[in-house]
């Protein structure tokens, strides 16, 4: 319900964004954090249901369950449980939120500042409780005004992929879902999304350096961009309220249905909830097997290099030229690998990796800082759901690497004199 509309959707707003970025440099740079953010979680999406297909998550699923009905069933059972679980009502209540939930991250992707869409997220911004500037005492002179970061969007990239976004989200999503704004789509443009797009950019003050929107006057409400978001917030509304109306029943739900695991298997060791925790985890270098051949360990220099030469053809592989240079020249004298004569940029691990261990310090046997983790093999993307250790890896950085890259690139002679690395 989340990963296909999200995977869909940004891969349609990348299409765009890429085709803009490689036409101007200006712009590349600086859609380049933005166009990666989207991208990490678009793989991100890509490769859990990739990875839930192929290593038969949904099957394994039901066969746990087919046992967990039985036993719940048992005498034991009866002892135990204060509670049963209503499977079938369970999967009444997940059916009917998985649509919604569908529907909504349609929107969200679309609309929200999920989105990067610089006019979506001022429009929707306004209906959020937005800062209030202006006279205290006269409410006529208060108003709304965007701090102008007109250096961080290009207006032609923009407009493009919001009349793509809204003509995508309207071929996603039933009609309930639709804002009003559709209608004047239809009405008024004839259904011509580039039009709409370009009308909003040119009558709305939203997007105006310095404009400021009184909003207790009355031509506040008729501004095109401020109706826009009027008009989102209250689908927002809508899926906040459907979204809700489940949520408590499920978790009841979902409460029996832990207690149900636990108590089948109380003799087998469980996992304590670690969020928000300060922890360790303990593994070993190594690869994994990809259909019966060895992955290997670590990645080289050479091999990036051969990909930065895609960087015209493939956005993911482009690195400024110096990048380029330097891995070249392999100039790497102390930081390559002694035993096998390579500049090692990134290892696996057997570790485990969920989201916010990013950055997380690695260290050897001795205690000695080897790398930094920071991703998880695009193998085991479903291992949130389903851990197979078989496949299971931890992606670090090899501190040689940062090193090098602080040296040769950053010339951070200070920094790397108070590291003192040996």
């Amino acid at each position: 319900a989340e990963n296909a509309p999200r995977a869909q959707v940004r891969g349609v707003k990348q299409e765009v964004m890429q085709k803009h970025m490689r036409a101007d440099e200006a712009v590349r740079i600086k859609y380049d954090s933005k166009y990666a953010s989207s991208s990490n979680y678009w793989k991100n999406a890509i490769g859990m249901n990739k990875c839930i297909d192929s290593i038969g998550i949904v099957n394994m699923k039901r066969e746990y369950e087919t046992r967990l009905r039985a036993w719940q069933d048992t005498a034991k059972a009866a002892n135990d449980l204060a509670h049963k679980v209503d499977f079938d009502k369970l999967q009444k209540l997940y059916k009917e939120s998985a649509d919604v939930t569908y529907a909504w991250t349609n929107f969200a992707e679309s609309f929200t500042r999920r989105s990067n869409v610089e006019f979506s997220t001022r429009a929707f911004k306004l209906q959020q409780n937005m800062e209030v500037k202006g006279s205290e005492k006269n409410k006529k002179k208060q108003y709304h005004e965007f701090d102008d970061n007109s250096a961080e969007w290009d207006k032609s990239l923009d407009q493009e992929v919001l009349a793509t976004l809204l003509k995508n989200y309207r071929e996603h999503v039933s009609e309930k879902w639709l804002p009003k704004f559709y209608k004047t789509i239809d009405s008024q443009f004839g259904g011509d999304y580039t039009k709409y797009v370009s009308y909003l950019w040119d009558k709305s003050l939203i997007m105006k350096k310095g404009a400021k929107l009184y909003f207790n006057k009355k031509g506040y409400e008729k501004d095109p961009g401020v109706a826009f978001g009027m008009d989102l917030n209250d689908v927002y509304a809508d899926f906040a309220e459907a979204l809700g109306n489940n949520a408590d029943s499920i978790a009841e739900q979902e409460k029996y249905l832990c207690a149900a695991k636990l108590r089948m298997e109380e003799d087998m060791p469980h996992y304590s909830d670690a969020n928000f925790t300060m922890r360790l985890s303990y593994g070993q270098v190594g690869g994994f097997d990809l259909g019966g051949k060895p992955s290997g360990y670590y990645t080289t220099a050479e091999s990036i290099v051969e990909k930065m030469k895609q960087g015209d053809k493939v956005i993911d592989y482009f690195a400024e030229p110096i990048m380029h240079e330097l891995l070249s020249e392999k100039d790497f004298g102390k930081y390559q690998d002694k035993t096998t004569g390579k500049m090692q940029l990134c290892f696996l691990t057997n570790n485990d990796i969920t989201g916010g261990n990013s950055g997380s310090p690695m260290f050897n046997g001795k205690g000695e800082l080897i790398g930094l983790a920071f991703d998880g093999n695009w193998d085991s993307l479903s291992s949130d759901i389903n851990f197979d250790k078989r496949l299971a890896r931890c992606i670090g950085v090899d501190i040689r690497y940062v090193l090098y890259l602080m040296d040769k690139w950053g010339h951070a002679d200070r920094l790397l004199k108070e590291i003192n690395a040996k």
